[in-house]
């Protein structure tokens, strides 16, 4: 296995937001194993924003974030310099709403980041493997997850084509990890935009700090003001970049071939979303036919509850104290069938809340065996129950470690019904003296 990587001092990059031209500073800083990439905006009080698609807003012609007030606009040539790197865990303190433009590629981030070194940590690196094929169509644009004949290589292949009426006509590239060399090939790709499209954004009030000498535009005759092609095919360069950029929004790798044609960000995010789907789905329900890794008798002994309250049957998946899998069989012969509802029985959201929270109890049981401590839940945040679970259902929960410390422990918790999440949530324990929670 690979290990995880963050950098190994802090660096940082300052410039103007592409679309909306503010002043921005960006600080790249190392961050723990296990903590993922997470833009922070420094001017908003330190709100954090996980660079995940669950937190994508649409916007035209880039990639957004935003988690309540705090928006990270134009974040793709960042990310995809994260992803070209190689880093797995990382901290972005941005004190504006967009990221810096730089010179329209991810060449400066990635030069940043060289700056500031790798650093490798005793964790494995995840990976997702692309096993079965996943497609988004839109009209005749597309993009595609496919099995690669190596696991340990990332394939992509972009073709561009805008019509034979079109200045930049078709243009084709395609880029290995394992072979092929990031930072010469793809990072100086720089953004373009065609002549009328310019105009129209000017119209709309967004780029009227750039001028052709700042930003590549594409005219009849080529590149205009005192800009040249440091490629040929330099726009499907680009295009290449942000897909890369835009699928590091799983959270992490994918090792499969991606090809794309026409696709544009909404796109690229919606492979993300799908991929999220079918991949997790199907590892959950293969999972669900292992043994268990902790049988009921073991559950007893890291856990207090009893029936009718004890709501996991079984671990079929646990790493060391950061995640665990279980699973609760829902049968009719539940006593809260009873009365809820006579005639439309659904699993009360409050129990499936109860049930992830106390597979996290495992997961933290395990490690608290022999000191005497016991997980008291604090509180939840973040809960969404978004399907119903009905007796005959199988629910497999996930429970991930997010901090873990002396007498406070916070988890994220998921819940699943074959392919569809059901619940998630995030949850607080103290840590608490046995004959204390008594």
């Amino acid at each position: 296995m690979q290990p995880q990587q963050t950098i190994c001092k802090p660096v940082a990059l300052s410039g103007q937001g592409l679309f909306h031209g503010k002043p921005a500073t960006l600080t790249f800083k190392p961050a723990p194993a296990n903590h993922g990439i997470r833009f922070v905006r420094t001017d908003l009080g330190g709100i954090e924003v996980p660079a995940l698609v669950t937190h994508v807003v649409r916007r035209p012609r880039r990639t957004s974030l935003s988690t309540g007030e705090a928006l990270i606009e134009t974040c793709e040539h960042c990310l995809s310099a994260v992803a070209g790197m190689n880093l797995d865990n990382l901290l972005i303190e941005l004190d504006a709403p967009e990221v810096p433009s730089m010179d329209g590629s991810a060449k400066p981030f990635f030069d940043a980041l060289i700056e500031a070194g790798i650093e490798q940590s005793d964790q494995p690196r995840h990976c997702l493997v692309i096993k079965h094929p996943v497609v988004v169509q839109q009209e005749d644009a597309m993009v595609a997850a496919m099995p690669c004949d190596s696991d340990d290589d990332s394939q992509f292949l972009y073709e561009l084509d805008y019509g034979p009426k079109n200045p930049l006509g078709r243009q084709t590239h395609q880029f290995s990890f394992q072979n092929g060399n990031y930072a010469n090939e793809i990072a100086p790709a720089r953004t373009y935009i065609l002549e009328h499209e310019a105009r129209d954004l000017r119209e709309a009030g967004m780029g009227t700090h750039l001028n052709e000498d700042d930003v590549l535009v594409i005219g009849d005759n080529g590149p205009m003001g005192s800009n040249q092609m440091r490629f040929d095919n330099e726009p499907a360069r680009h295009k290449l970049l942000d897909l890369i950029g835009d699928l590091y929004l799983l959270g992490c790798p994918i090792k499969g071939r991606i090809i794309a044609h026409k696709s544009g960000h909404a796109m690229n995010h919606q492979l993300v979303r799908q991929l999220i789907k079918t991949h997790q789905g199907k590892s959950r329900i293969d999972m669900g036919a292992h043994n268990s890794v902790f049988d009921i008798r073991k559950i007893h002994r890291l856990l207090p509850h009893r029936y009718p309250m004890l709501l996991v049957d079984r671990v079929i998946e646990i790493d060391g104290d950061r995640r665990a899998v279980g699973i609760k069989n829902v049968s009719i012969n539940e006593p809260f069938f009873q009365g809820h509802y006579p005639g439309t029985p659904i699993m009360p959201g409050v129990l499936v809340v109860e049930a992830m929270a106390q597979l996290s109890g495992v997961l933290i049981g395990q490690k608290l065996e022999h000191t005497g401590k016991l997980a008291v839940l604090l509180s939840l945040d973040r809960v969404k129950l978004r399907k119903p679970v009905t007796p005959g259902d199988q629910l497999v929960m996930e429970a991930t470690t997010v901090k873990m410390r002396s007498r406070i422990v916070h988890m994220r918790c998921r819940a699943y019904v074959a392919e569809d999440l059901a619940a998630e949530a995030e949850v607080k324990f103290m840590l608490v003296d046995d004959d204390q929670a008594e």
